[in-house]
């Protein structure tokens, strides 16, 4: 944390009160987006037998083929849990692994017509699960959160030197 220009001594965040989890943004986006990822998980793994990961590698091949690495910068999943997800899913037939002609040292992941002709089942699942978590909430409210989730990666990524 010393690398952060605005990092607070222990004296600055004694002064403000010390750290309340549930007043720290990253610790509330944290359980939210496990609460959520929870709930669409079940779905997924009791409906079509698919991990969090293997849904998320088959969502965004479903925009189109792409190599390893551009699904880790992609999804911000780590390579290890890419890399397996893909293992899995391509032993199921729902994913094609090939070399890359362009790059001889990475394979382009794609998905095969079964992964496409699954994730076409899946998408409108998806969407409804969407929509009954957004259901409180006004266009917006949804349009100014995306925004600032938006906002908050890019922080976040800035600060990590990324």
């Amino acid at each position: 944390m010393s690398h952060l220009a605005l990092a607070l001594t222990p004296e600055e965040v004694d002064r403000q009160g010390g750290l309340m989890l549930d007043d720290y943004l990253p610790f509330r986006l944290s359980v939210a987006s496990n609460a959520v990822s929870r709930l669409i998980a079940r779905a997924y793994e009791d409906r079509f037998g698919l991990t969090i990961p293997q849904w998320r590698l088959m969502a965004v091949l479903a925009e189109g083929g792409m190599t390893q690495q551009q699904v880790v910068s992609r999804t911000a999943m780590d390579k290890v849990t890419v890399s397996r997800a893909a293992r899995e899913l391509v032993g199921r037939s729902l994913l094609a692994r090939d070399a890359n002609t362009a790059d001889g040292r990475s394979h382009l992941l794609a998905l095969t017509a079964m992964g496409q002709s699954l994730h076409k089942e899946i998408a409108p699942l998806a969407k409804a699960y969407e929509a009954a978590l957004l259901a409180g909430l006004a266009p917006s409210e949804v349009a100014t959160m995306k925004r600032l989730l938006v906002r908050l990666e890019t922080a976040a990524g800035r600060l990590s030197g990324g």
